[in-house]
């Protein structure tokens, strides 16, 4: 008998496998020991935002009136703490009538970090416009210059010591990190021990310690009439002890290279550092990015241990704000609940554009 081609019916187009109503149907709801965990944790979300709302929102004050703020206590957050306080919770100990001067320099200083992750921007002039801005911020801050008033480094604080110490030890332990790195897969073995006994010393101890001997224990072993400013002391200790950190993190990605990619560099008569620049640490780099933006974000939330040796920046010049106020101390949470959104909006947008060049890099992997 011959064979007639009997076509097959048509059948209706599978279920959309991505959005939200499949990934919550595959996730929250796949099961009913699934779905009544994720009900009764819908519940005691929607309970707890709700308190949240009440008390941040409906029975708050806003005015910086301390008998409003005493009726509303227990129940409503008291945010004219906040209002009152906030000039010595951003600035610390800088005086009160120069609190220009570190807006000016916090901005300017914002300003480059933020050109410097703008691709099309990246020029020698912007490489340039570092010492400068540098320069610049710190002849703001420190005064001295041009008619201003000379203001002490031990009375800088708030937040534009914060983004101020976050920034250089970024910058400096970076390079330093690398090179290190490179250092502990050298093959002189003098090398590679210098750079993992420093490594070891370095995540051995907490950065407290550090901070510690780089401001009371250091200056005891200098000659006599030679002094250091304690905020060179403290960027160092951070620097350092970042360094080690980031050091490891960018070895892994040395290691992940094959061995192959640097027989084909030494074959086409590439030397040791042209190997390294063109071939083998923009590779390693770019796969240890969520790595790297980690340490990044880890350093800018360090800084807030140099409380610890009399530098007050963000953390530390809350409590400076309200421990020597007796009337505003009770409402001290709201003060660090606000500095905490300020460390929240700094860390999660560092992580956004840890992700976009995380991005732009997988373009060519996903050919």
């Amino acid at each position: 008998m011959a064979a007639v081609f009997e076509p097959v019916a048509a059948r209706p187009a599978p279920s959309r496998a991505r959005g939200l109503v499949p990934w919550v149907r595959a996730n929250l709801l796949g099961s009913w020991p699934s779905i009544v965990a994720t009900l009764a944790l819908m519940g005691l979300l929607a309970w707890w935002l709700t308190e949240l709302l009440d008390w941040a929102v409906l029975r708050a004050v806003t005015a910086p009136s301390l008998d409003a703020c005493q009726a509303a206590r227990g129940s409503g957050a008291c945010w004219g703490a906040v209002v009152e306080k906030w000039r010595l919770t951003i600035f610390g100990r800088y005086p009160f009538g120069q609190h220009w001067r570190p807006f000016t320099a916090t901005v300017a200083l914002l300003a480059l970090l933020v050109a410097s992750c703008v691709r099309p921007l990246w020029s020698r002039w912007l490489a340039l416009s570092w010492p400068v801005v540098l320069a610049a911020c710190f002849a703001l801050m420190a005064g001295g210059v041009a008619g201003l008033e000379r203001v002490p480094t031990d009375r800088w604080g708030g937040l534009p010591l914060t983004i101020m110490l976050s920034t250089l030890s970024i910058v400096l332990a970076f390079p330093l990190a690398v090179l290190v790195a490179l250092g502990r897969r050298s093959a002189l073995p003098a090398i590679r021990a210098v750079c993992a006994l420093y490594v070891e010393l370095v995540r051995g101890v907490p950065l407290v310690s550090i901070l510690f001997m780089a401001s009371f224990m250091f200056p005891l072993l200098m000659p006599p009439g030679v002094s250091i400013d304690v905020l060179l002391r403290v960027l160092a200790g951070i620097t350092l002890f970042a360094a080690a950190y980031l050091a490891e993190v960018v070895r892994g990605g040395l290691q992940a290279i094959p061995r192959g990619q640097t027989e084909a560099a030494a074959s086409l008569g590439l030397g040791y550092w042209q190997t390294q620049r063109k071939i083998v640490l923009p590779q390693a780099l770019s796969l240890v990015v969520p790595g790297i933006m980690n340490s990044f974000i880890s350093t800018f939330k360090d800084t807030s241990l140099v409380t610890i040796v009399s530098l007050y920046e963000l953390t530390g010049s809350v409590g400076l704000a309200f421990d020597s106020d007796a009337d505003w101390r009770p409402y001290k949470i709201e003060a660090y609940l606000f500095i905490a959104a300020i460390y929240f909006a700094f860390c999660f947008s560092m992580s956004r554009y840890s992700l976009s060049i995380e991005r732009h890099l997988n373009l060519s992997r996903k050919r």
